[in-house]
């Protein structure tokens, strides 16, 4: 592997060195993109819900579960790529490496091709299905056709951002979400308030950054002269590399799919109290996602420092960065917690001060935050076996807990009482089952024996 200053600067070796450092400084990078990608969805929701109103709002907003489920199967396949793109670089095979990467960008132009296509065909279907309210159903149907048609752009750069991150470059993903975001904050005010084409506008806003964005990545990967450039002559899918890349990402984008597929029915509970409690649950998430996204970005970072470090068959550091990125996940969630509470009501206002949107949007939040720090458990060991490989555990887990428990979970509730209490509770019961079981997990796998002897 080449040691040229321009690879030292451009990648991050984690199979040496502070094990804390290390994942600080590949996390923080993911952490500010994570914070500039939530800055820009939360405008769309501010700008529609103070610029054309709750209705538009509760549109918008009403239809994450549903973009997301249809997403995450190529979530899963992106992260199983990234893996093993992370896996040959801590090995130092580049060769496999190389094959890897074009591997990955051919299988993303064909399955973004499939997704544009399916998710186009199922919004009249999606829409129906989660209960919309009438009086937001025509909205949510139009955000949601623009948002699939621009589906292949949110695909290739989230291919091309794995691709940096598997290296240990956390920082031009970072600076071209950054672009991307200032982008889609100037024309989500440009659309809907000069031209005024409401919540289309937003969708436009959206789908056009996303496409600047992965320009800005293709042309790192094609212009660089490390091992992870990318040229048209080598673009060809290996089937047994395919295979590799869908055997370990293909768990995760199931588990993610169904567990979105799970949030569909959640959405559907929420839907059934009216549009003020549809309003008011979109604007919690668009709040509540700034707490959680800390442990998400550390959870990458063990990802890929695990991956590298499972290469290298290096398991006393893989036990160091679990431990060192579950502390550093619950500091930070228990201080954010404790400050999205105590400012609840003005946080919902941010989005629109309908007396119905500030009273669900304060109750969620005021529910829901103080348990937030459950998620760190779940997803710091969930990141640290996918690492090295093992998917299947997590997604099993994962799936139990947020989709097969949770819907037996409010199908009981719903039928005991008509209150939306437990209703709200359903997200933070499937957080605490699911961490339970994954730390069981985790400590009782052979995963250790697996590593030392190179069979990840």
């Amino acid at each position: 592997m080449s040691t040229s200053s321009s690879r030292r600067a451009a990648t991050m070796d984690m199979t040496s060195g502070p094990i804390a450092k290390n994942i600080l400084l590949f996390s923080l990078p993911l952490l500010a993109g994570n914070i500039f990608q939530q800055f820009y969805n939360t405008v769309d929701s501010i700008v529609v819900g103070n610029f054309v109103g709750p209705e538009a709002l509760g549109a918008v907003t009403a239809n994450l579960p549903a973009t997301m489920m249809l997403i995450s199967l190529f979530m899963g396949f992106s992260s199983g790529a990234s893996v093993v793109i992370s896996q040959y670089f801590g090995a130092r095979n580049e060769e496999k490496l190389r094959r890897a990467v074009h591997t990955s960008i051919v299988a993303t132009l064909l399955i973004s091709i499939a997704m544009t296509l399916l998710g186009l065909f199922l919004t009249p279907f999606l829409v129906r299905f989660m209960s919309t309210p009438p009086e937001i159903a025509d909205l949510a149907m139009v955000y949601l056709r623009i948002y699939f048609a621009g589906l292949s752009g949110l695909m290739f750069y989230n291919m091309g951002s794995a691709i940096l991150r598997a290296v240990g470059d956390s920082r031009r993903p970072l600076y071209f979400l950054i672009f991307c975001s200032l982008c889609n904050v100037f024309l989500d005010l440009y659309f809907v308030i000069r031209l005024r084409m409401g919540v289309a506008g937003v969708a436009y806003a959206t789908i056009i950054s996303q496409f600047l964005s992965t320009v800005l990545v293709f042309l790192v990967l094609f212009r660089t002269k490390e091992i992870y450039s990318i040229t048209l002559k080598e673009m060809r899918i290996d089937t047994e590399l395919l295979r590799r890349i869908i055997e370990i990402g293909l768990p995760t984008g199931v588990q993610l799919g169904l567990t979105s597929f799970s949030n569909v029915f959640v959405m559907g509970y929420i839907n059934h109290f009216g549009a003020g409690s549809t309003s008011g649950w979109g604007a919690y998430q668009r709040i509540d996602a700034f707490t959680v996204l800390p442990v998400m970005s550390i959870a990458i970072a063990v990802t890929t420092f695990v991956g590298q470090n499972a290469g290298a068959r290096n398991v006393e550091r893989i036990k160091q960065c679990v431990r060192s990125s579950l502390f550093m996940g619950l500091a930070v969630t228990v201080f954010l917690s404790a400050v999205l509470f105590m400012l609840a009501p003005d946080a919902i206002g941010l989005f629109n001060k309908d007396p119905e949107v500030l009273k669900y949007g304060t109750l969620f939040l005021r529910m829901i935050v103080p348990l937030d720090f459950l998620i760190c458990f779940n997803q710091c060991y969930a990141g640290a076996l996918r690492g090295m490989g093992e998917a299947r555990a997590p997604m099993f887990i994962m799936l139990f807990s947020f989709v097969i428990f949770r819907q037996i979970y409010l199908f009981a509730a719903t039928h005991i009482t008509d209150s939306i209490y437990p209703v709200a509770l359903a997200y933070p019961v499937g957080w605490a089952l699911c961490s339970v079981l994954m730390v069981l997990y985790y400590r009782h796998s052979n995963w250790e024996a697996r590593v030392s002897s190179g069979a990840f």
